[in-house]
């Protein structure tokens, strides 16, 4: 049992909150629930020594809740100026880019991630049309015979694309490739990939004035985010508590 300012947190209330704390073993996730519980009991008991009255759209308010009163009552989080985001902006320019758009065409050869003797298969097949490629033969012509794609209808053409058309894994190499026949094949939870770019248009870099507010909230949650630290940390430092040995410095709810 743990005591929190001489009020009591059970076993039973450990054991229950943990399937809340996904974690690597039973015991990280007993220690994991143990905290949340803890800083939930000094949130009450906080907002109840100052008389705050909590409200939320369920009929019982959340740890949440209590925190966002008690930031709001006790702690002056700073704003954003211009003047920051501004300089945030110039010294992070590569966040604030447009998209590039990639003209380009490819040849799927379709094989299952889980079905290895078909990626293998799928791979040296890919290795061998790169190679027909490299000697002239049409990738339109190719397309139409090899490749698992709708696109193959049309000669293998996917048209113009931008970031977040396609899967994770093929857009980190074909956006930072450039243009012409890949060498190697591009490999995706589809299969192998045979590309082409034809064009690569780069992304421009945004206006101040359209990403300002993005940057605001960044750096307001940053703050926000230090200071809801700093004052759990606070609560906790003041506070009794028995049974359990509070590590700040490993608590990822210090961080």
């Amino acid at each position: 049992m743990i005591q929190v300012n001489q009020a009591s947190i059970s076993e039973a209330a450990i054991m229950a909150e943990m399937q809340y704390h996904p974690a690597s073993d039973k015991r990280a996730a007993m220690l994991k629930a143990a905290e949340s519980l803890i800083i939930g009991e000094l949130l009450r008991q906080r907002a109840k020594t100052l008389g705050l009255s909590v409200k939320s759209e369920a009929n019982t308010a959340s740890d949440d809740n209590f925190l966002d009163a008690l930031i709001n009552a006790e702690v002056a989080i700073p704003q954003a100026s211009t003047a920051e985001c501004e300089q945030y902006y110039k010294l992070n320019p590569q966040r604030f880019q447009s998209s590039p758009l990639l003209e380009l065409s490819h040849i799927l050869l379709a094989a299952a991630p889980e079905d290895d003797k078909a990626r293998v298969e799928a791979k040296i097949l890919a290795e061998q049309l790169i190679s027909q490629l490299q000697q002239g033969e049409p990738l339109a012509g190719l397309a139409r015979h090899h490749s698992a794609c709708p696109s193959k209808e049309t000669g293998g053409s996917l048209g113009q694309i931008s970031r977040g058309q396609t899967v994770p894994e093929f857009e980190r190499q074909i956006f930072s490739a450039e243009p012409g026949l890949l060498p190697q094949p591009v490999e995706s939870r589809y299969g192998y990939h045979i590309v082409h770019i034809a064009r690569k248009v780069a992304g421009q870099l945004l206006p101040f004035n359209a990403v300002e507010r993005k940057i605001a909230d960044y750096l307001n949650e940053k703050v926000r985010r230090k200071a809801v630290a700093q004052y759990i940390h606070t609560l906790i430092v003041d506070a009794e508590i028995d049974g359990f040995d509070f590590n700040l410095s490993a608590s990822p709810l210090m961080q």
